[in-house]
């Protein structure tokens, strides 16, 4: 059986990282097709976290389902609310990050805050 290469090209510099080391780094061209979905991977532990900060600030019953997947959206958040700005700061406090205000307005699930926090925590500790 013949192997298949598949070539990906984006827009931007991007890179993975493992542990805090860089495995492969990759220029973006072009954008990314709707079909292709690129995520990194984070701790579960700061996914339960970003959630019950979440919940919390937005005063959800125990049983209402939040998940990784969950839009911000869907939770009736808009990018100026100010619901948005307290679960941010909550965010902020909770692992001792600053987020910019334009990265936290890209915001648009739970998974997509989790990686954000592993960011700035990387570069806090780079």
């Amino acid at each position: 059986k013949q192997a298949t290469t598949t070539r990906f090209c984006f827009q931007k510099p991007a890179s993975i990282f493992n542990n805090g080391k860089a495995n492969l780094s990759f220029t973006l061209q072009r954008p990314i097709p709707a079909r292709l979905v690129l995520s990194c991977s984070v701790k579960q532990e700061t996914v339960e976290k970003v959630l019950e900060i979440v919940k919390k600030q937005l005063s959800l019953a125990e049983d209402q389902k939040v998940t990784a997947g969950t839009k911000f959206t869907e939770l009736g958040l808009i990018a100026d609310s100010l619901d948005t700005v307290e679960i941010v700061m909550g965010l902020e406090e909770e692992f001792g990050i600053t987020m910019a205000e334009e990265r936290a307005k890209e915001i648009a699930t739970v998974q997509h805050a989790a990686e954000l926090i592993e960011e700035l925590i990387q570069q806090k500790t780079a």
